[in-house]
């Protein structure tokens, strides 16, 4: 069942990197809301879509069948397969500076999955906090939106997509208060919000051009956001000594050379 499970996880890793690349390629010099609701009417931005679910839908399926030590690392592995369907899409070939900053941002992110102490308590949040959860991830969301307009390309790439993952990573916490028994029509309610806030700020992120840094920011930011609320909000514990820290300087590393070595790629 192990094997199997990490067999169907990495199917859905290529999965969900096949629809970011295809999706980027279609937001690629589509900037703005007439470009972001123009990407409504294109059927390879639905079609990525529909990667990404079915993605989601095999690890979910994953995590039934086998540990969370086996199937999270498979998902990491999303980055290593999105960045050369990017490049071909793009009618080149991805470096292998490109593919070595990419493996650099992978073996951090495993690290610090890896490390994340698994708790078997149940994810319980009352009003106030889902309201302090809405409000600290919209806050820190328009934070790094602002500080994008005066950064390079690379730099807003990274920047947006992080905002991006931060909406997802609240999202995903309000999701498990859902799922773990907190069930609440108003908390259903309040869950588009962060989640189409989120998915209007990657495409932003991936019109800039900078495919690589774009994927591992937001793939960064989005776990880290949900480890960080589960700590803040729902009492989780928090990995301790100095292995978090190398996996975390570890992904930043990788991040940053793929700035250096990402080309600025644009939809023909």
């Amino acid at each position: 069942m192990t094997l199997l499970a990490a067999v169907i996880a990495l199917v859905g890793s290529l999965f969900f990197a096949l629809g970011a690349a295809l999706q980027q390629y279609e937001a690629a010099g589509a900037p703005g809301l007439r470009g972001l609701l123009g990407l409504l009417r294109r059927p390879r931005w639905l079609a990525g879509g529909a990667s990404i679910l079915a993605g989601g839908g095999l690890h979910i399926v994953a995590l039934g069948l086998g540990p969370l030590t086996v199937v999270q690392p498979m998902g990491v592995a999303s980055l290593l397969f999105a960045l050369p369907i990017a490049a071909t899409l793009h009618g080149r070939r991805p470096t292998r500076a490109e593919l070595g900053a990419a493996a650099m941002v992978a073996a951090g992110l495993v690290g610090l999955v890896l490390l994340v102490p698994e708790s078997d308590e149940p994810a319980v949040l009352g009003p106030p906090g889902v309201l302090t959860l809405l409000g600290v991830a919209g806050v820190a969301a328009a934070l790094l939106w602002g500080a994008s307009r005066v950064a390079s390309p690379a730099g807003r790439a990274a920047l947006l997509a992080t905002s991006s993952g931060v909406l997802y990573g609240a999202t995903a916490t309000l999701m498990r208060v859902l799922v773990d028994g907190g069930w609440n029509w108003w908390y259903l309610l309040a869950l588009p919000a962060p989640a189409l806030l989120a998915l209007a700020m990657l495409q932003r992120a991936y019109a800039v051009g900078h495919f690589g840094v774009s994927f591992a920011s937001l793939q960064i930011a989005d776990p880290l956001t949900a480890v960080a609320f589960g700590a803040l909000l729902l009492g989780e514990p928090l990995p301790t000594g100095l292995a978090p820290v190398a996996a975390a300087a570890l992904t930043a590393a990788g991040t940053i050379a793929l700035a250096r070595t990402t080309p600025l790629e644009a939809r023909p």
